[in-house]
């Protein structure tokens, strides 16, 4: 990950996903290009596009905007809070956005292993 030095403070980048619910009524080649626009706004708000995955059509749970289906998308991000709040705010803009969901993944620390303890069997 790439870290910030502001005045003496700094700002890690942080994981996040974010789900992208998107109007499934275009075409596959135009969802395409829209998920490739809305990957290259992350990056230039300066933070890191991990991974994308498209998932496809799928039913929704309730119509939103009179639609029962949407096409699914989610990114994998490496972002400050304030780039992931702005990328927000650029997809409520976007009428081809029925609904996103924005979550921070948690890091991991990497689990010590196990103390291994020989078992010493006695030969009588």
């Amino acid at each position: 990950m790439q870290s910030i030095v502001r005045f003496g403070e700094v700002s890690a980048l942080r994981p996040y996903e974010i789900l992208v619910i998107v109007d499934p009524r275009p075409t596959d080649e135009e969802i395409a290009a829209l998920l490739t626009q809305l990957g290259e706004q992350i990056t230039s708000l300066k933070a890191e596009v991990v991974k994308m995955e498209n998932w496809g059509k799928r039913r929704l749970a309730y119509d939103i905007r009179k639609q029962r289906e949407g096409t699914y998308a989610v990114f994998e991000v490496a972002a400050e809070p304030a780039m992931v709040k702005e990328f927000e705010r650029q997809l409520r803009l976007n009428e081809s956005v029925l609904r996103f969901l924005s979550t921070r993944v948690p890091i991991r620390k990497k689990a010590r292993p196990a103390k291994t303890q020989e078992v010493v069997e006695e030969v009588g």
